[in-house]
């Protein structure tokens, strides 16, 4: 069967980083759903007052599918003047290694204040697919824009869709989301730049948990992500545990697909 890619969770799938793509190489997605009447897209809401990212920070996670380790995730964070730079990593071990090797690096950052994405590139190597894509926002004229560029076959697209004046990308919402209130019951909805579209991702907060990694044990509160359209749309279910305190750590990511489940367990923080 062909294979295919998933590739920074995802959108919200693409928060997996790209390692999905090694156990996918022999499994089919979903047909592409349906359209529908989209909905009036959400203002991204600024970070709340007071909130401080730290100035570095290194976050490091092991993959499992199933009952072995598929490979590590690491999620670089350095602030930059005002704004909030992101880079992560993907990339398969072992067995999944042979089968289907993944080597995938995706770059964002948003602006501190207002929470607005500054734009989002990645570099995929899988299998014999090598991509590398650029999303940048003009805001002045109200576009995002896409250019791809194929590898190995030596071709290049390029792609321009509507976009509102701030909105947040698939590597970004991970950690947007951390500078809002995480209360349980709550939805903490955002617009987010998703295939030249430009989507309504609502993230629930749907419980407190105890979460022990090899980082160690956590207060947690249990967040989904949702959307009505999009790649998180009919995709599974993706929830991300964030620590249950003012910092709101990611400290495990999990993605529940219709092939099996993806878990990313924090391995260790490092502040340097």
């Amino acid at each position: 069967m062909k294979a295919r890619m998933f590739s920074v969770a995802l959108a919200f799938c693409t928060m997996a980083c790209g390692l999905t793509s090694s156990v996918l190489a022999h499994a089919q997605l979903f047909s592409p759903p349906k359209p529908v009447a989209q909905k009036p897209i959400p203002v991204l809401q600024a970070p709340q007052p007071g909130f401080m990212y730290p100035q570095h920070e290194t976050l490091t996670f092991t993959v499992d599918w199933r009952v072995f380790t598929a490979g590590t995730a690491v999620f670089h964070l350095d602030q930059v003047g005002e704004v909030q730079k992101l880079s992560a990593t993907a990339d398969s071990i072992g067995a999944v290694n042979l089968l289907f090797p993944v080597v995938d690096r995706f770059q964002s950052g948003f602006d501190l204040k207002t929470g607005c994405s500054t734009g989002f590139n990645k570099q995929i190597q899988e299998g014999r697919r090598k991509i590398a894509s650029e999303l940048i926002f003009d805001n002045a004229r109200g576009k995002q824009i896409q250019n791809e560029r194929n590898l190995v076959k030596g071709t290049a697209t390029h792609q321009e869709a509507n976009v509102p004046a701030c909105v947040t990308d698939s590597l970004a919402a991970i950690f947007y989301t951390q500078s809002q209130p995480l209360n349980v019951g709550q939805i903490v909805s955002f617009p987010l730049a998703d295939s030249m579209r430009t989507v309504t991702v609502g993230m629930k907060v749907e419980s407190r948990e105890e979460i022990k990694t090899p980082a160690g044990t956590f207060q947690t509160v249990k967040v989904q992500a949702t959307a009505e359209e999009g790649v998180v749309k009919n995709r599974g279910h993706i929830w991300i545990w964030y620590t249950d305190d003012p910092r709101h750590i990611p400290v495990q990511m999990q993605a529940k697909l219709f092939w099996g489940t993806i878990t990313f367990h924090l391995q260790s923080i490092d502040l340097k």
